[in-house]
């Protein structure tokens, strides 16, 4: 096995990409940055098309061929679906003549959840810099206003800063699972106000009549995944955005991503009318979607944030 010589390629789908070769630099920790989940995207026409997210799939393979570092990297024709809001740049790089767009961008697309970039073999550090190296290559070839990459872990984009690119820091809310013995030993770690609050939150739903089901792999049907999609436009319509992922997306993930998938669904009066989707990572769990029919008072916190921590805590 020779890895003196790095040999640089760019992908133009995953579909022509080894699933096993990716995965096994990707690992199995981030769901997102899996070859399914990105696959995913692709087939179901949320990325590639029209979607201004064209695949440029930066791939490292040695002189046996063997791939030993991959960029999930996009070339981007607007900055929608980011999470990262460049728009002012964008405004101040074209009022100064320039072209902003198409940018270069390594990222998952329309998931704001830290994990890895460089995707290499060992976590080498010689790697990470040439996939970097490729990515300032590929800006000049094909003269791009910049190259970017989000969501990384902090120990890649302080190297990145050293190497000379600009850092730029947002925030996050996170939930750290603090060894709880179940829902009650957190609450019990509350202030009294907080833990009121979610007991009275928690018992309003029940109330209502809403039974709440957490579901993963094959308890996952078609329909689960047909009903959320119809969740995920109703959220969308209310908050006048547009919708990034489509039925198929959604499809695909169920047929192929089930057992790293938990959709919590709320059942009122024996129909699904409620839910939020999350992905199963190897140390945590991940929210990313929402959505119901009718509005029922504090079902959202109940989907999206009290059923997930239940879950989390469950799971260890």
């Amino acid at each position: 096995m020779d890895d003196s010589a790095l040999n640089l390629h760019i992908g133009t789908e995953m579909a022509a990409i080894d699933a096993a070769e990716w995965d096994a630099l990707a690992g199995p920790a981030n769901p997102f940055i899996s070859h399914a989940f990105l696959q995913a995207l692709e087939k179901g026409g949320a990325v590639g098309g029209d979607s201004g997210w064209d695949p440029m799939l930066l791939l490292l393979r040695n002189d046996d061929g063997q791939l030993i570092g991959a960029m999930p990297s996009y070339l981007k024709h607007h900055s929608y679906g980011e999470y990262i809001f460049d728009h002012g740049w964008a405004n101040a790089f074209e009022r100064a003549g320039g072209a902003y767009y198409p940018k270069l961008l390594a990222a998952v697309p329309f998931t704001p959840a830290t994990g890895p970039r460089f995707l290499v073999r060992d976590n080498r550090a010689d790697l990470k810099t040439a996939l970097a190296k490729g990515m300032e290559m590929l800006v000049e070839k094909y003269q791009l206003s910049s190259a970017h990459i989000n969501f990384l872990p902090s120990d890649d984009a302080h190297q990145l800063a050293v190497a000379g690119w600009l850092n730029r820091t947002s925030i996050q809310f996170h939930w750290h699972n603090q060894n709880y013995a179940d829902f009650d030993d957190f609450l019990d770690n509350l202030s009294s106000r907080k833990r009121k609050n979610i007991r009275k939150e928690r018992a309003s739903v029940k109330k209502a009549g809403v039974t709440m089901l957490q579901l993963t792999g094959a308890s996952i049907t078609q329909g689960h995944i047909d009903a959320f999609f119809r969740f995920y436009i109703s959220t969308i319509d209310r908050k006048w955005g547009g919708a990034y992922l489509t039925h198929e997306v959604f499809t695909q993930l169920g047929q192929t991503m089930a057992d790293r998938m938990l959709l919590v669904m709320a059942e009122y009066r024996g129909e699904i009318i409620g839910g939020a989707l999350n992905f199963i990572g190897d140390d945590a769990l991940y929210g990313r979607n929402w959505g119901a029919d009718i509005d029922i008072p504090n079902l959202h916190f109940e989907a999206c944030y009290h059923q997930a921590i239940d879950f989390a805590i469950e799971h260890g």
